[in-house]
């Protein structure tokens, strides 16, 4: 308990100093155009099996660290057709549908926007006090017809009016969202201005990166909404444990079921094109600020029946993208996965050596988080340790969350 009354108490100290500084800073139309860092994501994977028709959506998001504004990123990367989006706002999100006080959000000045097929808009900088682990609405009004792309798993809820309802994007209340769902539409990124912040940390991989497991806080027992993915556990203890001069945000790109390789023989065809590669730009090399990433990727690789060599292979040409970019690389090995096979356990055990050699993945990356050394069974080490398992054996419970966030070199990220 004192441990994490120290932690709270930190937080509440370094939140309230950042607040004190954010609200004497400059108006937008005086602020220089550098200190964005993004703060929130959540990587698209395909078009949702809904289409909205004159009706308003919104999407709760949550930012690793707070600013005194932001912008959004919307994207139409799955979509065959252009989509219009008719108004936009963003405001705190004070629980549920509500939000304080939306304000509005523009596009080059104007409050519709069109995104072409296959692309995505940042929108102008909108003046919004935030604070870290706070939650941020995105509400949107579509005026015709849109068949939005989506992050299958937001693990809480978002908000839709029913279609034909008009527009309800500056609702403080969120009465007129009577229908949820669990997917996040549209809006893929949140960026804060924040010249105090020193990068933006981007875990990147498969589920165990998305958050799969993070809702399970014991037999019987779910949560949602509460924002426990080892990523939210580790901005927390960027925010609690670093000093003011060493902040971080922290932006999660990861997308369930995706493979580092391009093509596994027994790879399901809603996940092909979406490997490392092929996302690497839109979903990391496109956000801001970025400085360093946790690539937490294979165990599906392995599952869809990929060997060593294709995964390695993967490996080297992404790290030498982000090198090239001057992004840091801290890579963990594949954890343990029950339903492996003995060669999958022998590719597993060659991935892990290539990894932990040198302790640079023989001298293609920056360092190692070895998350296998922290799920793994000391008893059965092919298995997950039993007090982190959700039961699938494949991913971490809310304990296993926090111990795999606890594992981390914060000087690590910040070096």
């Amino acid at each position: 308990m004192a441990s994490w009354f120290g932690r709270l108490t930190v937080l509440t100290t370094v939140s309230a100093l950042v607040s004190a500084a954010l609200i004497g800073s400059a108006p937008a139309a005086e602020r220089p155009a550098r200190g964005w860092f993004t703060a929130w994501a959540q990587s698209q994977q395909g078009l949702a099996a809904v289409t909205l028709d004159n009706q308003s959506m919104r999407m709760i998001t949550h930012v690793s660290q707070g600013g005194d504004a932001v912008r959004i990123r919307v994207q139409n990367t799955f979509g065959k057709t252009p989509l219009t989006i008719d108004r936009t706002t963003v405001g705190v999100s004070t629980g549920g549908a509500s939000v304080l006080a939306p304000r509005a959000v523009t596009f080059s000045g104007r409050a519709a926007v069109t995104v072409p097929a296959g692309g995505e808009i940042w929108s102008d900088e909108t003046n919004l006090l935030t604070r870290p682990d706070q939650d941020v609405a995105v509400s949107m009004y579509v005026a015709g017809t849109v068949v939005p792309g989506q992050h299958n798993s937001a693990f809480r809820d978002n908000y839709l009016t029913p279609p034909g309802s008009g527009e309800h994007t500056s609702d403080s209340s969120g009465s007129a969202y009577t229908r949820t769902v669990t997917s996040t539409y549209l809006v893929s990124a949140v960026d804060v201005h924040n010249r105090a912040l020193k990068g933006t940390v981007v875990p990147f991989g498969s589920s165990v990166v998305d958050g799969t497991g993070s809702t399970n806080c014991g037999p019987g027992c779910t949560e949602t909404g509460t924002n426990r993915r080892w990523t939210d556990d580790l901005a927390r203890r960027i925010v609690a444990e670093l000093p003011r001069s060493a902040q971080l945000a922290v932006a999660n790109a990861g997308i369930g079921g995706t493979t580092s390789a391009a093509a596994c023989p027994g790879m399901p065809p809603q996940v092909a094109g979406l490997d490392a590669m092929s996302r690497l730009e839109r979903d990391v090399l496109a956000l801001h600020g970025v400085t360093a990433v946790i690539y937490y990727y294979g165990t599906n690789d392995l599952a869809y029946g990929c060997t060593a060599e294709p995964i390695v292979t993967s490996y080297r040409q992404v790290f030498e993208r982000l090198r090239d970019k001057g992004i840091a690389v801290y890579v963990t090995p594949i954890t343990p996965r029950p339903g492996y096979s003995d060669q999958n356990n022998l590719d597993r055990h060659a991935v892990g050596t290539f990894v932990k050699k040198w302790n640079n993945c023989a001298g293609t990356c920056t360092g190692v988080t070895d998350f296998d050394q922290v799920l793994k069974d000391p008893l059965k080490p092919n298995s997950i340790y039993p007090a982190y398992d959700t039961g699938d054996g494949v991913h971490a419970n809310i304990a296993g969350q926090q111990a795999i966030a606890d594992y981390i070199s914060l000087p690590m990220l910040v070096g």
